[in-house]
């Protein structure tokens, strides 16, 4: 018997739930969240740390980076992204569409998809939803995303329902193509197709339902966290996982800070991924459960105490705040690997405890007692 691709644990008192997701390179549990790795490294942490310190489950590579540098012909003589970069727990890809979204002022979208020019040398390339699906073929990932494209906010709704209606054009492409090429290397890969629509309701609702409607093994939603109001994000997401069918994993892209993590997850968002933990750190933003750190500050300057007393890493243990300070102060690289080791490993603890609180059935009157200390600054 096929195992099932996702299982639901426990449904807590409303929408937040429990659950797990095998893939062939290892087994998720949900609520997750997915470190990024751009271009086959997640910035300034060792694999190792990430397996062993962060507790990492799965993390993310970027379709239009790693076609541009190390290249598609390198990735499959390498066999795939897990064994170029030493990996061999679950990866997700995205698709690339959020990548020629940023890329506004070199790109020309058309049916056919996007033209752009690369922000290394300025030679020009096509993204077709057939290219993308190619690219994250060659790379490998367990899980993979449809093509779409991305509008900024705000955004004109009849440009919002024309790109949308696009997106869902390229969706049945993606898939046609998918069902004729099989993966390469000898293990499963899952598609994932992705709502947009902005911050309108009906086009949203148009949406899930089309994305439902093509059946996938877990859906995505996109198009948030790119300049709207929080309260807007948690407005859209409450609303599309009302469509999105329940015993599917729903992946919220590119969110976000720790309380916008438990607030999705309370709407029922099973994973997220987000640059911010380690962005954030390389500028010297730590987040902890007591709240928000600026270790440039001149407070820390003899605080000797450990970086964080409620920290699961190494570094918070063995180093302290007056250290982490002098190292910022004085730009030395390890200043960054602290702090993005720190960081992640404190969203991965973020999850796995928001994970407890639901199988314990005591999820949402403990966030909402745990996200206003989240926020504040220290």
């Amino acid at each position: 018997m096929m195992q099932r691709f996702f299982t639901i644990e426990k449904t807590s008192e409303g929408k937040a739930r429990a659950g797990e997701i095998t893939t062939d390179h290892g087994k998720i549990q949900t609520p997750i969240f997915m470190p990024v790795g751009t271009v086959a490294s997640v910035k300034t942490v060792h694999q190792r740390e990430l397996k062993e310190d962060i507790k990492a489950q799965i993390i993310l590579g970027n379709t239009y980076h790693l076609y541009l540098r190390p290249g598609m012909e390198t990735m499959q003589d390498t066999g795939g992204l897990h064994k170029f970069m030493n990996w061999d727990l679950p990866i997700l890809t995205d698709s690339g569409g959020f990548q020629v979204f940023s890329l506004a002022s070199s790109r020309k979208m058309s049916e056919e998809g996007a033209r752009f020019k690369s922000h290394i040398d300025g030679s020009y390339h096509m993204f077709s939803p057939e290219k993308s699906m190619e690219i994250q073929r060659q790379i490998g990932a367990d899980i993979f995303m449809a093509f779409d494209e991305c509008v900024a906010y705000p955004c004109d709704y009849n440009q919002v329902k024309s790109s949308m209606e696009m997106t869902h054009r390229w969706l049945k492409r993606c898939i046609d193509w998918n069902e004729k090429n099989p993966e390469l290397y000898g293990y499963k890969q899952t598609f994932f197709p992705i709502v947009q629509g902005s911050t309108y309701s009906d086009l949203r609702k148009i949406s899930a339902e089309v994305i439902s409607e093509a059946g996938a093994e877990g859906n995505a939603i996109g198009g948030l966290s790119v300049g709207e109001p929080e309260e807007e994000m948690y407005r859209i997401t409450d609303e599309v996982t009302d469509i999105l069918p329940k015993e599917k994993p729903r992946y919220l892209m590119g969110v976000g800070t720790p309380w916008n993590i438990l607030e999705s997850i309370g709407l029922g968002i099973d994973m997220m991924d987000c640059v911010m933990p380690t962005r954030n750190a390389r500028n010297a933003m730590l987040f902890t459960w007591q709240g928000v750190m600026n270790m440039k500050n001149e407070k820390w300057k003899k605080d000797f105490s450990p970086l964080d007393e409620f920290g699961t890493s190494f570094v918070d243990r063995e180093y302290s705040k007056a250290y982490l300070r002098h190292l910022f102060v004085s730009k030395e690289y390890l200043a960054k690997q602290i702090a993005s080791i720190h960081n992640l490993a404190f969203y991965l603890d973020l999850v796995k405890v928001a994970r407890e609180h639901i199988i314990a059935g005591d999820f949402y009157q403990w966030k909402n007692s745990v996200v206003p200390v989240l926020r504040q600054r220290l």
